[in-house]
């Protein structure tokens, strides 16, 4: 049964791998400008356009349906020469490195760990590139593979544990439970749950401190990195110097534009 399970599991995530129906929404990224962005333990967000990606997508209510790590140099290369700095774990592949290129076309956003320091950044790498070889957790796949009709019934408030209903098996990871271990491990806040306790200050009986409490690895999703606090955006497009005068607009746009004005006057 287990090999029956892991051959169906196997088929599913290269259906729920294959590209989607219709048009992509959103302008790709400059890869050319990400090569300039990019440092050692930037998150890399994707707005993914396959199968799976809509089920992610609707879970977490984001744009974003993937993560991945920029890792330098340390990935190694491939047979064409084109540096692997970029860590993921794959529905296909499993957890890999591969090159910046294969990201060609997508929407794609930085988000940098602020004040982390170079010795931690090395430990964070070096937690990704140890889980090399590791497998996908295909029984997240089956969990997800529900969530691919056109408006399933799942309430909010449970949204984000279904994408926790996996195996919990330490050899199988999800993309963004792989990124959350591997900063977790050097105790570098994502979303943590924070709580108020007593000080215990004899001068003010009535102060409160926070206390952070570690949230579980199997809860992190890609969105969690783009509104943690914890992490700067930075959006490749706006790297250079951004004229908005220099964008061609469709005439017919221009006109509505224009018949805007002359009602506001």
């Amino acid at each position: 049964m287990n090999r029956l399970s892991r051959a169906v599991g196997a088929l599913l995530a290269r259906y729920l791998n294959a590209r989607a129906g219709g048009p992509y929404s959103h302008p790709a990224a400059d890869l050319n400008a990400m090569r300039e962005l990019l440092q050692p333990a930037d998150v890399v967000l994707v707005e993914g356009d396959r199968r799976i990606s809509g089920a992610i997508k609707y879970l977490t209510q984001s744009t974003w349906s993937h993560a991945a790590l920029y890792v330098g140099e340390r990935g190694g290369v491939d047979a064409e020469g084109r540096a692997h700095v970029l860590v993921e774990a794959d529905t296909e592949r499993g957890v890999r490195a591969f090159p910046l290129e294969e990201l060609e076309g997508y929407h794609l956003r930085i988000c940098r760990p602020v004040g982390l320091s170079p010795e931690d950044a090395r430990r964070v790498i070096e937690y990704v590139l140890a889980r090399l070889g590791d497998r996908y957790d295909l029984k997240n796949v089956f969990d997800l593979a529900r969530y691919l009709l056109p408006t399933p019934p799942v309430p909010m408030p449970w949204r984000r544990r279904m994408l926790a209903l996996g195996s919990s098996d330490p050899t199988r990871a999800i993309c963004s439970t792989l990124i959350a271990q591997a900063f977790q491990s050097v105790e570098f806040p994502i979303l943590p749950i924070i709580s108020a306790e007593a000080a215990s200050m004899p001068d003010c009986q009535d102060c409160l401190r926070e206390i952070y409490h570690i949230r579980h690895h199997s809860l992190f999703v890609p969105r969690d990195f783009d509104v943690s606090p914890y992490f700067l955006v930075i959006k490749p497009s706006l790297s250079h110097v951004f004229d908005y005068h220099a964008l061609a607009w469709a005439e017919s746009d221009r006109s509505q534009v224009q018949d805007a004005t002359n009602l506001s006057t």
